[in-house]
């Protein structure tokens, strides 16, 4: 069933102590929750009236994943927005540094309620993603992880990276599937707001991968869960699946504009 997102309680800034839900309140708690139900929400939920279904899937207390497909930069808006709870990302530095409006809104949503920045060019970024997350499921929060790694460029879903199943697995949490429609309408690249049209944020049965303790170095199982995570979020968004990395198809895509040639690389994991 379908229905508005509701104002989430209000929970009042108490510093680097615990709040109603279990959550350890860390940088940031503060102003998320003023962002969130004060100066930005309200005004998101009356022009935009997003929509959410599944919200009971999303624990009261404790850590958990939750791994949504990624259309928009609104993505990072609209999910959070449904869920009472806060939820952290990890997010590319560029948000951290844009210029002109839209860079602005974005530096100061990211750097005000707390979410971490990670530099996607090195080659430790998502060892620096592991670590950032497992740090947030430590302190009993929601993390939030976009296991595509990358926004769709035409609206399908793509193939997951490992990252989010050895996540999971090491952290011993569970993993909550989200499929979010709508958002690549409302922001698609390039454009701050394109439409007023309300976005669908679907949450999934929690995933437990219990089964699998100690198997965390595993390529095989780490491969297997991803693609069952992958498949849940398929069934929640309706989304097309290309078994294919989205940085690829937006490589290949590239190449057949251009006729350039293809380079040789090797096989990501």
């Amino acid at each position: 069933m379908t229905e508005p997102a509701q104002s989430p309680r209000p929970e009042p800034d108490r510093g680097n102590t615990v709040d109603e839900a279990g959550d350890a309140t860390g940088d940031g708690k503060g102003i998320y929750w003023l962002l969130k139900n004060v100066l930005i929400g309200p005004a998101v939920r009356r022009i935009f009236r997003p929509r959410v279904e599944g919200a009971e899937h999303i624990p009261e207390h404790g850590p958990a994943i939750i791994a949504s497909n990624h259309l928009s930069y609104a993505d990072w808006i609209f999910m959070p927005l449904v869920v009472r709870r806060r939820v952290t990302f990890v997010a590319k530095s560029d948000y951290f540094v844009g210029a002109g409006l839209k860079g602005r809104f974005q530096r100061g949503f990211f750097k005000g309620t707390g979410q971490v920045p990670i530099d996607r060019s090195g080659g430790s970024a998502s060892e620096g993603a592991i670590r950032a997350g497992m740090k947030v499921l430590e302190r009993g929060e929601l993390f939030g992880i976009y296991p595509e790694g990358t926004r769709s460029h035409d609206g399908k879903l793509y193939k997951g990276r490992t990252g989010v199943a050895r996540l999971a697995l090491e952290a011993k949490v569970p993993v909550i599937p989200c499929g979010v429609i709508g958002t690549d309408r409302v922001a698609p690249p390039g454009k701050v707001v394109a439409s007023i049209a309300p976005p669908t944020i679907r949450f999934g049965e929690p995933l437990d991968f219990s089964r699998y303790d100690g198997m965390e170095s595993d390529r095989l199982i780490l491969r297997a869960v991803t693609d069952e995570i992958m498949y849940k979020i398929m069934e929640l968004s309706g989304q097309e699946y290309v078994d294919m990395y989205a940085t690829k198809a937006k490589q290949l895509e590239g190449r057949a504009v251009t006729g350039a040639p293809k380079k040789v690389r090797k096989t990501d994991t």
